[in-house]
């Protein structure tokens, strides 16, 4: 498709609002002060002119061989308002597309990654029920996503409120899977081409992690918490578990921080030996992740654990002690069916696990299932959005509580993830990665701190390597970046 630009800057938010309603077409945009319509193809037109004190937005869609359009006048001071020009637009925007295709999708003009965030900004510009109500009037968000989304803000803040100037969290990333899902578009590796490069990526690791709690303790930070993930953090043997624990522990004061996570995500990687290592170096928290308990969709995406084996390995965490376990589930996967996703979410809640993270299914340009798998398979909106419903419904009713949400781009049905734990269960590391709360010092390859300032809104990130051998070959390198913390923070406290 094609999208004209014309007299105004909003070109990001609008090709972002044509993705949520053709979230598979390229776009092409072009920044031409013409009204021209090419009728050749999906075309629409975005425009601001101004004259005599007031500014005319108008919006076209070409698709499908019909016309539709709009056009308003509003008072020039719009544009000395903090983005409502182009939320006027968007809005416009979105009712053309609306109309054209029959429905309107629950986020209506969010795009964004943090909606929750944007909901509390809103609160303490405007007051609580104001920004409720424009919320879910000025951005067209559906009365169930406002409710969820008002009832994640509020248990985020019992999350928030413990972190102080001075607090960080530890991110460590283990870029090795089993296998690489079909939706993966993460800079994992399966153990098969890696596993010669694991043990020293380890190594290396540990020194990355003695350099960075160097740096902590020099800037007198204080740790929040830990969450080492990945990738399947348990892909690495149990000796070379030990090692990186022990080098975790040792530097880092890990017993006094409130959540400490390992994603043992993969059904396949629990085994007696690794959980055995996991809890005698202080693990709080694990996460089993089953994503489906439908073997034969199980097989389409990749995952060489079958449901028995979730099963399994639930049970033998429970036996050896583990009594704070999430369930990560996906809505929304190929050859998945309303039914059969309420099966699987029944499964999972006859296990009672203290968290289930319930994703929708994002197709990534990287992914093997967008780049190869395509064919055969048309993500089923409607459906996905039922799943969540349904997710919702089951798991008020059973004691759990949403504290966290976040969005991706290319989500099916253009929806959302969120974090479901039973009181006193939430994850910290969860809530403050996706808030930006507070400074996440990261590890490992693939890897990015985010360097907050306590004092204000500005973060900066400091990049690691993405891929594992990069991060091997070029190691002092970015050994040598982890010394931005301290001129940040040398530059926050002037």
């Amino acid at each position: 498709m094609v999208l004209l630009v014309d007299g105004h800057p909003y070109h990001y938010e609008m090709e972002n609002l044509c993705r949520v309603f053709l979230p598979y077409d390229e776009i092409k945009t072009i920044f031409e002060a013409t009204e021209a319509l090419p009728e050749s193809e999906t075309t629409v037109y975005t425009g601001i002119q101004q004259k005599d004190g007031q500014i005319v937005i108008t919006v076209r869609l070409y698709m499908g061989g019909r016309l539709l359009q709009d056009s308003k006048s509003f008072p020039e001071s719009i544009l000395q308002m903090d983005k409502e020009a182009e939320r006027l637009m968007a809005v416009m925007l979105f009712e053309l597309f609306a109309e054209h295709c029959g429905y309107r999708p629950q986020w209506g003009i969010l795009t964004g990654v943090r909606p929750i965030k944007l909901l509390r900004r809103l609160c303490e510009q405007m007051g609580r029920e104001e920004a409720i109500q424009h919320f879910e009037s000025g951005f067209l968000v559906t009365p169930d996503k406002t409710k969820l989304s008002v009832v994640t803000m509020d248990n985020e803040q019992k999350i928030l409120c413990r972190s102080k100037p001075e607090s960080y969290s530890l991110y460590i990333s283990i870029p090795f899977c089993p296998t690489r899902c079909a939706y993966c578009s993460f800079v994992s590796q399966s153990v098969d081409k890696a596993i010669r490069l694991m043990p020293e990526y380890v190594s290396l690791l540990c020194k990355e992690l003695e350099h960075t709690a160097k740096v902590a303790h020099e800037l007198g930070l204080k740790l929040e918490s830990v969450y080492i993930g990945g990738g399947t953090p348990t892909t690495l043997s149990p000796e070379q578990l030990r090692v990186l624990l022990s080098t975790l522990c040792t530097h880092f004061p890990v017993s006094s921080c409130r959540e400490f996570t390992v994603e043992a995500g993969r059904p396949d990687t629990v085994t007696p030996e690794r959980m055995q290592v996991l809890k005698e170096f202080g693990v709080t928290r694990i996460s089993i992740n089953p994503q489906t308990m439908n073997d034969e969709i199980l097989e389409r995406i990749g995952r060489r654990h079958n449901t028995a084996e979730t099963l399994s390995a639930f049970e033998l965490s429970r036996k050896m002690g583990f009594d704070n376990i999430n369930m990560d589930l996906i809505v929304g996967l190929p050859g998945d069916t309303v039914e059969g996703y309420r099966n699987t979410l029944e499964q999972v809640l006859h296990l009672n696990p203290e968290s289930v993270t319930v994703h929708t299914l994002a197709l990534k340009r990287s992914s093997r299932l967008n780049q190869s798998e395509r064919e055969g398979f048309d993500p089923d909106a409607a459906a996905a959005a039922q799943m969540l419903d349904d997710t919702a419904k089951n798991l008020f009713a059973t004691g759990y509580e949403p504290y966290y949400l976040y969005r991706q781009s290319r989500m099916v049905g253009n929806l959302e993830n969120t974090g479901w734990a039973k009181p006193g269960c939430y994850s910290d590391y969860n809530v403050y990665i996706m808030d930006e709360t507070h400074t996440i010092l990261a590890c490992g390859a693939g890897a990015v701190s985010k360097v907050k300032d306590p004092y204000s809104d500005t973060l900066k990130r400091i990049f690691n390597f993405k891929f594992p051998y990069e991060y091997v070959s070029r190691h002092e390198e970015m050994i040598a970046r982890k010394e931005q913390v301290k001129e940040l923070y040398e530059l926050f406290r002037k």
